[in-house]
């Protein structure tokens, strides 16, 4: 009774000190974020959590997002992590609890004649061997003295939501990639468009200089300087549609898909009004960003590995009792109460001498939690940064667009006007040329910008956060 009396008072102490946690508790770092953007544009909280579905509204261009979100590898990779996880999390949620291990088994020992033991057997059970069976149940439990049951069920629930975040990150960047890759393939028809249009009226400019010299008004370099002209824009095609197939394979790869044709509708004017294009958010709303939560998770994740390390210096306190069956004779293993067997023990155990392994561990740990806060910190503003560039391009790409559509209707007059000259014998053939080289590089200077413009659109939308659900 004296001996359970003792047990209980150390299990009682040991529960008394299960509050004694030594890890402290994660407290998220100053930033002193800005309270604005660089650029003077405003956006509501809602844009960062408005779904994809309401951002991208061509329903072609769902179709192929749907089927990246749910059939790329990558995706389906980062998936199994996350259950991986799911279970270290549920693991962890127990490691509060005792171990029960069971045991048996049966063992024959031929001893000594000579020896103490062998010559005392043999006298007892008239036998040169000694039979052995034995049955028992084993309980082990540490006290959780230092709330280390505690710190590795944050840490495993940090590692598990950091996952989360990331996965969430990576379907916001699988969403862009696939949008960008459908804005360039309809960039990449625009461009074929034109080819094919300048095409048509370099035949025609060319038709009319060989009337002219065939009926000697102009010498053989024009006609060659034109058909090089009308070449330079045939180039284009073949080009064009290249680029079209390797981001048609491309693009199918992104959905999980083997290469083929991609179907699209409209143009780059359209899917330009469709897309609703958000305009800023206070920056310190940018911690719902999936990859700012990620790297603040990894933190909280270090924040406990410390105090997991600072607790492996201090004692530990595991109780193991037992109680099984013994016997030497088969028939009387069974035989209660005369075979049981009962084992009550409890163990303290302080660490005194490691070689300052426990402690390099420690300050080890420490520097890795200083490390997290610092790239948290550098994942929060390389966020804002990221926030500011998409804006610049897309305020500074609508001015592009509107100084390049502005010379576009100059340039269109030009070339007009300069095969009416042409015609009236007032220009020569090299200004005609000239003029309609013009026009065709800046027909496709906006489809450039076009699609810089979308490009930015669907950046800023993954810088803030984007929306996955």
């Amino acid at each position: 009774m004296k001996i359970i009396y003792n047990v209980t008072v150390t299990l009682f102490a040991g529960l008394l000190l299960a509050s004694c946690a030594v890890g402290k508790k994660y407290s998220r770092a100053e930033f002193n974020a800005p309270g604005k953007y660089r650029e003077e544009i405003t956006v509501t909280a809602d844009t960062i959590l408005m779904p994809w579905r309401n951002y991208y509204k061509d329903p072609l261009l769902a179709d192929l997002i749907e089927k990246a979100l749910v059939k790329n590898n990558e995706v389906l990779i980062a998936v199994k992590s996350m259950e991986q996880l799911d279970l270290n999390y549920r693991q962890a949620k127990l490691s509060l609890l005792p171990t029960l291990d069971f045991d048996a088994g049966a063992s024959r020992a031929y001893q000594s004649k000579n020896s103490l033991n062998g010559s005392l057997s043999a006298q007892f059970t008239n036998k040169d061997y000694l039979d052995d069976y034995s049955a028992n149940l084993r309980l082990a439990w540490e006290v959780d003295i230092w709330g280390k049951a505690a710190m590795q069920k944050r840490d495993a629930k940090a590692i598990y939501f950091a996952q989360k975040e990331n996965l969430s990150a990576l379907k916001t960047r699988m969403i862009v990639q696939v949008a960008q890759a459908y804005y360039n393939l309809l960039g990449l028809d625009e461009q074929l468009k034109i080819a094919q249009r300048n095409i048509e009226l370099t035949e025609s400019t060319l038709g009319m200089m060989k009337l002219q010299y065939s009926s000697g008004s102009i010498s053989s370099l024009a006609v060659n300087q034109t058909e090089a002209q009308k070449k330079t824009a045939e180039l284009l095609v073949p080009l064009a549609k290249a680029n079209i197939a390797v981001q048609e394979n491309a693009l199918k790869i992104l959905c999980g898909e083997y290469p083929d044709t991609v179907a699209r509708a409209g143009n780059l004017n359209a899917s330009e009004s469709q897309v609703d294009i958000p305009a800023g958010i206070p920056a310190s709303l940018l911690s719902r960003r999936p990859d700012v939560k990620a790297a603040e998770y990894a933190v909280m994740s270090a924040n406990a590995k410390t105090g997991l390390a600072k607790a492996t210096m201090y004692p530990t306190l595991s109780l193991s009792p037992s109680v099984g069956i013994n016997s030497f004779e088969f028939d009387k293993w069974f035989n209660f109460p005369g075979s049981v067997t009962k084992t009550i023990a409890a163990n303290l155990v302080q660490p005194i001498f490691k070689k300052r392994t426990l402690r390099t561990a420690y300050q080890v740990a420490v520097l890795e939690q200083e490390k997290a806060v610092i790239s948290f910190k550098q994942s929060y503003i390389t966020a804002v940064g990221e926030v500011n560039d998409a804006m610049s391009r897309l305020k500074y790409a609508d001015e592009r667009i509107k100084l390049a559509a502005e010379k576009s209707i100059s340039l269109e007059k030009a070339t007009a006007d300069a095969g009416l000259l042409y015609k009236s014998g007032m220009a020569n053939y090299l200004e005609v040329i000239t003029a309609q080289n013009n026009a065709l590089q800046n027909e496709l200077d906006v489809v450039a910008i076009k699609l810089e413009k979308l490009n930015a659109a669907t950046n800023l939308y993954r810088a803030l956060g984007g929306g996955v659900e």
